[in-house]
């Protein structure tokens, strides 16, 4: 068993600038991630409104937060936690290298992108379905695409496909968007984006590739095959939450319930996309480490 004074669950933004406040308030901080550094923003082509940065990729802003954190002295485990449970006034955090044993527990899991649910989806994964246009639209250039989604991420990402792609097919569920009028309006501004409201995938077509998708009006049933050569699935997030089932409560969406001091039970802090918030941005997330992490040092400085 490895002691530590804080655990952190998960190395996106607010993890890592939880685990960098955590240590240089003074104790001894180790960082889990199981999965690439950096979260959901590593695929992201640019970043242009993250204080001081200027544009940088998000390949780019995720390995020099890294880099930062690992020159704090932070440990960091490349494993995935696989439990953590409250034992002996602590946690304990299992993962496929060994336990560890932390007087604290900071969870910054953050989200994952919710699938669709159609026939041959998690198939074709890889092979035609990405639920990123920014890492894999370029694989698509000049080709026809569906972009399946009413909201800012599928707006954008229709615009992203349509520099490159012969067709976009934007479909949402609803007669309306969710996106933001602005983006919208660029849209329908374009000869070579087409919309289908009112309209759900039910299945995605194909053996080694996507060929094609079935939709089908939701008003009159009616269903119709599009012929496709890729899928951008852009319906939302669910939180990664459920390891913590029974350390924290949730709401209905799976968030872990936290006001701003992100404190989310004894001894348990949350930080970033997977609290309960309005707001859920790069800039929003590292504040949420921050508060996290002082709250955190805050706690065990009073335990002492």
């Amino acid at each position: 068993m490895t002691n530590t004074d804080i655990a952190v669950i998960g190395a996106g933004t607010a993890g890592m600038t939880a685990a960098i406040y955590a240590k240089r308030s003074g104790f001894d901080v180790t960082l889990f991630e199981g999965y690439m550094p950096g979260g959901q923003i590593v695929n992201t082509g640019e970043i242009e409104n993250y204080p001081a940065t200027g544009k940088i990729s998000g390949f780019d802003y995720s390995m020099a937060l890294l880099a930062q954190t690992e020159g704090t002295g932070v440990s960091i485990v490349r494993k995935e936690a696989l439990s953590v449970a409250r034992k002996d006034g602590g946690f304990e955090v299992a993962t496929a290298k060994g336990e560890y044993f932390a007087k604290a527990l900071i969870i910054a899991t953050g989200a994952k992108n919710r699938e669709l649910g159609a026939a041959g989806e998690s198939r074709l994964v890889g092979k035609g379905v990405s639920y990123c246009a920014t890492c894999d639209g370029a694989f698509y250039r000049g080709r026809k695409v569906a972009v399946v989604g009413g909201g800012n991420t599928a707006a954008a990402d229709a615009l992203e496909l349509a520099r490159m792609c012969s067709e976009v097919v934007l479909i949402h569920r609803r007669s309306e968007f969710r996106a933001q009028k602005a983006d919208i309006d660029k849209l329908r501004a374009l000869p070579n984006v087409k919309f289908l409201l009112d309209s759900v995938v039910d299945e995605i077509v194909g053996e080694d590739s996507v060929r094609a998708i079935v939709v089908r009006n939701v008003v009159s049933g009616a269903k119709s095959e599009i012929a496709v050569d890729g899928v951008f699935v852009a319906v939302g997030q669910t939180p990664a939450t459920a390891l913590f089932d029974g350390l924290v409560k949730r709401d209905l969406s799976g968030y872990i319930i936290a006001g701003e001091d992100c404190v989310a039970a004894d001894g348990v802090f949350v930080a970033g996309d997977c609290r309960t918030k309005k707001i859920r941005q790069l800039v929003t997330a590292a504040s949420d480490g921050a508060v996290a992490a002082l709250a955190a040092a805050e706690y065990l400085s009073e335990r002492e």
